[in-house]
């Protein structure tokens, strides 16, 4: 199991814009996730492989109301652009909890393999 201390982050009704007919990554998300790829360089982790139970606690940088299903779209990108797992699909157990607020945000994330997965 690994455990990862990363920034909050952005919301998935900031993390895409539109130019002409193209949908990008904002200017937000991708300064998120180069701050993810920086925690992520200096881990050393290894990338999953295998089925992946997901353990989130988000805690939001103020008290504005907030979806918590917002902040993995962006969140599960990262990690995945960082090479802990091939692909988010791997994710078969997830569980998302919001905690109380943290001057700037973060996010805390424990990733596990399941062996055994029906």
């Amino acid at each position: 199991m690994i455990e990862l201390d990363l920034p909050y982050p952005p919301s998935v009704n900031h993390y895409y814009r539109r130019v002409g007919p193209r949908t990008l990554i904002s200017r937000e998300g991708r300064r998120f996730r180069e701050r993810v790829l920086s925690v992520l360089a200096g881990s050393g982790i290894r990338r999953f492989d295998k089925p992946l139970a997901v353990q989130v606690e988000v805690y939001p940088p103020d008290h504005r109301r907030r979806d918590i299903d917002n902040v993995q779209k962006s969140l599960f990108d990262a990690l995945q652009h960082g090479g802990v797992y091939r692909d988010d699909s791997q994710i078969v157990r997830l569980v998302i909890e919001k905690r109380g607020c943290v001057p700037g945000g973060m996010t805390i994330v424990r990733i596990e393999e399941i062996t055994e997965h029906r």
